[in-house]
């Protein structure tokens, strides 16, 4: 049996990184919100940080059906 290490290796580092940027964009997401929720408690409208969580919510939901495609296809 051989196994071919530079492939193994280039898998792993390739989910590595893509776990690394899911859970930062999700966690930016969280924050957004949070900053929303902040801000509206204070009386500003909190449009910024929402758009900002959207859009991180977005590119991670793009991210895994992306990856989703990959594997089906």
């Amino acid at each position: 049996m051989h196994i071919n290490w530079s492939s193994l290796g280039l898998v792993f580092v390739v989910a590595l990184a893509s776990v690394v940027v899911l859970t930062g964009l999700f966690s930016f997401g969280v924050v957004g919100l949070s900053q929303r929720d902040s801000a509206r408690a204070t009386g500003g409208s909190g449009t910024g940080p929402l758009a900002g969580a959207v859009i991180c919510f977005a590119l991670c939901a793009a991210i895994v059906g992306y990856g989703i495609y990959l594997i089906v296809a």
